[in-house]
């Protein structure tokens, strides 16, 4: 039996994720904070965490990424998930809708859907959690912004399906877990590196990669917590750490980086069917 660790109530987009990537017969353990999925695959208590890590219309998750670099878990797989909001209600109440209750991202993402229904929105500590805070105390007129998960998980009418602004929503979780990952097939790359503060130093160091056709997929700086301003730079890229080019490129970065924390190489998730071609159309309406 797998136990998978993931932030938030169960019906949560990360829930919706893991089961995605294991299975319905993975056992999910709701974790309150990021730190305490590190912590609950750390003791054992879960074989697993999932970590959201980006979205592909709000960016980057930072405290996701800082918690890479402060912790020893490597990264075994990724998941893409779509991200479809529902909305939710007790049964019988759809027509009755004037306040929905969301997380305020998830708000943000359906702004035009709320404002062509005349609906109030109503900002809520987690999208499943106002699923499940309704579904415990409901109230006449209050729908809610979830998961279609989170509807079966709480007992709760679906009356619409795909309500946010934009189809190609998608957010990008991490597998973390102990030890390294088993690849068969494509696989990606994730690290952390920082350089010294001199001209040129940040060019060099991805120039390892460029000069053997190593292909970066992600390139993002943040501050060291513990360095005011100093920065440190999470890298993905096509490949494992081990083929030749990658691991030439790795040894050359060693020589240039003042640190280098492989984050691990794990199988690449493969791309959403439809997400090249609406990312095509967009470029030709512009």
């Amino acid at each position: 039996m797998t136990i998978v660790a993931f932030q938030g109530e169960h019906g949560a987009y990360s829930e919706e994720a893991t089961i995605q990537h294991f299975g319905a017969g993975v056992t999910t353990l709701p974790c309150r904070a990021f730190e305490d999925i590190f912590t609950a695959v750390e003791s054992g208590k879960a074989d697993f965490g999932l970590l959201p890590v980006e979205n592909s219309t709000a960016g980057s998750i930072n405290k996701s990424f800082d918690l890479l670099l402060e912790h020893d878990l490597k990264v075994h797989g990724e998941v893409l998930l779509r991200v479809r909001h529902c909305l939710l209600t007790t049964p019988g109440q759809a027509g009755q809708i004037r306040e929905v209750r969301s997380h305020p991202q998830a708000l943000a993402q359906c702004e035009e859907y709320l404002n062509r229904n005349g609906y109030v929105a109503v900002p809520w500590y987690d999208t499943a959690g106002s699923a499940k805070d309704l579904a415990a105390t409901p109230t006449p007129g209050v729908a809610v912004i979830a998961s279609k998960l989170a509807a079966s998980a709480y007992g709760l009418e679906i009356v619409a399906e795909g309500i946010e602004d934009l189809r190609n929503n998608v957010t990008r979780f991490f597998v973390v877990g102990k030890g390294d990952a088993t690849v068969h097939g494509p696989a990606k790359t994730s690290l952390v590196f920082a350089v010294p503060n001199s001209p040129g130093s940040l060019y060099h160091a991805l120039g390892e990669f460029a000069k053997r056709n190593v292909n970066l997929t992600k390139l993002e700086s943040r501050p060291r917590r513990n360095r005011p301003w100093q920065y440190v730079f999470y890298v993905d890229f096509d490949g494992h750490w081990q083929e030749p080019s990658a691991g030439e490129a790795l040894l050359c970065l060693l020589s240039r980086a003042v640190f280098v924390k492989l984050l691990g190489s794990y199988p690449a998730a493969a791309p959403i069917q439809g997400e090249t071609i609406n990312a095509q159309a967009e470029v030709l309406q512009i």
